[in-house]
């Protein structure tokens, strides 16, 4: 079997992109510590180190360390300039709300984003589900369900995009730069999980049981059929069984 490149997970890509940035920012920015110009510094490289590292092993760019890298950018850069806090909460709700702007509008094109999310070789089993799609001729039936789908993801975002910016405008309220505007970045950044990935992770979820149950009625597949993990696990097994 051909060895798949090595990609990194969902959450080392939320660790090496948003969290450990977010954090140096907040805890050592302070003059004491980092000081603000390094600290965005020693931000950025965690971003950009994970993205060379993804790019080397797969070839292809990361898209979080990008977005990664851009609200390093955005966050610092509004600290150094101190500029008001509102900015900040503009920038916490721009980079949600123009992903799912994203997701909208690619449904228009022939690159869909909905299928690199969510119906893609990583997770689904599309050479199988194509072929059960073509022997039913439900091909067209599949692409409204991913319509639908694909308001689903951009309704999440747009979720994250307001509970951003309410969550940036309720903490931050202290000058940038300060060592107060630190501790509320840092406070910020604590309550976004529960707050704000938690509820936008529950409408992705529901987005990707909702393409699977259809997918079953589409297919004739069963769960185990349609996953890709799963059809490793079984082929692995039929090959040890061959094997013996």
């Amino acid at each position: 079997m051909t060895q798949q490149p090595q990609r990194g997970g969902f959450f080392s890509n939320l660790l090496f992109n948003i969290i450990i940035p977010v954090v140096i920012l907040s805890k050592f920015s302070g003059p004491e510590r980092l000081g603000p110009a390094w600290s965005i510094v020693v931000a950025l490289a965690f971003p950009i180190g994970y993205g060379l590292w993804e790019m080397r092993q797969t070839g292809k760019l990361n898209a979080m360390s990008v977005i990664g890298v851009i609200s390093v950018f955005l966050t610092g850069g509004i600290s150094l300039l101190q500029l008001d806090p509102k900015y900040i909460a503009i920038k916490e709700a721009a980079i949600p709300g123009l992903l799912g702007l994203a997701v909208l509008i690619s449904q228009k094109t022939r690159w869909p984003l909905v299928r690199t999310l969510i119906f893609n070789a990583q997770l689904i089993a599309i050479d199988r589900v194509n072929q059960a799609l073509d022997q039913r001729g439900t091909q067209q039936q599949l692409e409204q369900s991913l319509s639908l789908v694909s308001y689903i993801v951009a309704a999440s975002f747009f979720l994250s995009s307001v509970l951003n910016y309410v969550l940036a405008r309720i903490i931050l309220v202290s000058p940038p730069g300060t060592t107060a505007f630190s501790e509320e970045l840092g406070k910020m950044t604590a309550l976004s999980y529960p707050v704000i990935a938690l509820p936008s992770t529950v409408v992705l979820m529901a987005a990707i049981f909702f393409l699977l149950y259809r997918l079953k009625k589409l297919t004739g597949l069963d769960l185990e059929s349609l996953l890709v993990e799963q059809n490793s696990a079984k082929d692995n097994d039929k090959e040890a069984t061959e094997t013996k």
